[in-house]
């Protein structure tokens, strides 16, 4: 059977895509072409009344890093807000995760995956 190999791209809405697309490249190293480390992506449909991400968004992006206290700290450098909830978001199976904002209020999650 034929099958899927990865993701090939995330596309999404923007009010200013030069904009958005500088912020996640600076931010995040996130160019808009850029080849990712190889690793486990998670595709996991949510119910509708799912609380994990907001209500009035129709998806939110996790990105895999490999130092979640670097990025961090980065990201605060820079002024940008970040969400963490070790009680409730890690595990030792699953990893770490971290939550900022883009511009434009889509959420994104960060995660250091279990070694």
């Amino acid at each position: 059977m034929a099958k899927v190999l990865g993701i090939g791209g995330m596309f999404f809405r923007s009010r200013d895509t030069a904009a958005l697309a500088a912020w996640y490249e600076t931010h995040l190293g996130v160019a808009e072409l850029f080849n990712q480390e190889a690793g486990l992506t998670v595709f996991a449909p949510f119910k509708q009344t799912s609380t994990y991400f907001p209500a009035d968004k129709q998806w939110m992006i996790n990105f895999r890093v490999d130092d979640l206290d670097g990025m961090m700290d980065q990201l605060r450098a820079a002024g940008i807000a970040i969400e963490t909830r070790p009680d409730e978001w890690d595990t030792p199976e699953t990893g770490r995760f971290a939550r900022i904002h883009d511009p434009e209020g889509n959420q994104i999650e960060l995660w250091e995956p279990s070694a």
